[in-house]
């Protein structure tokens, strides 16, 4: 089973938003982050980005393309140590939610900007164990290969909707982050420890597996440790090192996430997906739910379907 392309696949619940941001020199822009993982594109031109916290700001050019897991905040400008405006205010200014233009009659950079939403809660140890910033620089990322295809697509539909172009970006939008993720590991290589080591270690790696195969399974510490060739005590250590949680942590973080999924795409009775999530009691999972999302299942379906 592919551990990864699972974990993609489930913690995309909340969607994807993307939009174009025009920006001529003098410039300055401070984004909040949101806590929410995102990137950027450089279609034209170049500038200057900061984390908050960092010294040393990062110079991207045209064609460079970044990845923030964690949704830090973070100032972008057209020069190092420019005075930046909170983007809200900017954007609100606009009538168009997916395109802003700031600035003045100076040199133009144009960069797509997307954000991952997974939702509350559903930040996973994949986007915590990479870098607060994921660098590729254009020859990289965009000069060719599938990055540099999906980087046009997303650069048309964004210049030129047309129908369905809702859905066609938030698909496009769900490519980029395999891609950049792809690109990165082999410009990088994968962490060796972190949420990728822990997948890449056999026994760990079979733990994961099975967690994912079965989230309803009546998983124990035991049962894992026996079922990957390690005494209880070896396997608990050796999970929170890799994993950065203890196993069951992370089984219930899991069984959220897929819950979040089924409440939203299906039409399951609460005590059906209770059962499908390892929980005897539609009660018992509520509470577990609750705990995660700080509100009720049923209430989290009726937010999370989407209106007339």
């Amino acid at each position: 089973m592919d551990v990864l392309d699972d974990v993609l696949t489930m913690t995309r619940i909340g969607g994807g938003v993307s939009g174009r941001l025009t920006a001529r020199a003098p410039w300055g822009l401070h984004f909040d982050g949101g806590g929410a993982a995102n990137f950027h594109i450089v279609v034209r031109g170049e500038c200057w980005l900061r984390l908050d916290g960092d010294t040393e700001p990062v110079h991207l050019r045209e064609g460079d393309v970044t990845l923030l897991p964690d949704g830090a905040p973070y100032c972008a400008a057209d020069r190092p140590g420019r005075a930046a405006v909170p983007f809200t205010g900017v954007l609100a200014a606009h009538d168009h939610p997916n395109t802003a233009s700031v600035g003045g009659a100076g040199a133009e950079t144009v960069i797509i900007c997307g954000v991952y939403d997974f939702g509350a809660g559903l930040t996973h140890p994949l986007l915590s164990a990479l870098p607060r910033l994921l660098h590729l620089p254009a020859p990289h990322a965009t000069h060719g290969g599938p990055l540099g295809s999906a980087v046009r697509l997303l650069a048309a539909e964004l210049d030129r909707p047309g129908p369905g172009a809702r859905g066609v970006t938030a698909r496009l939008v769900d490519v980029l982050l395999v891609y950049i993720l792809r690109a990165w590991q082999e410009q990088h290589g994968p962490p060796a420890s972190g949420w990728f080591g822990a997948l890449r270690d056999p026994r760990i790696g079979r733990a994961l597996t099975l967690m994912h195969q079965a989230p309803g399974h009546r998983w124990t510490v035991a049962r894992l440790a026996a079922a990957t060739g390690l005494s209880r005590a070896a396997f608990a250590r050796r999970f929170v090192t890799l994993a950065g949680e203890p196993p069951l942590a992370y089984l219930t973080r899991w069984r959220m996430i897929t819950a979040a999924v089924l409440l939203k795409e299906g039409a399951e009775p609460l005590s059906v997906i209770a059962g499908r999530v390892g929980y005897e009691s539609e009660f018992a999972f509520a509470r577990a739910f609750r705990r995660a999302h700080g509100q009720s299942p049923g209430r989290y379906r009726a937010q999370a379907r989407p209106r007339p």
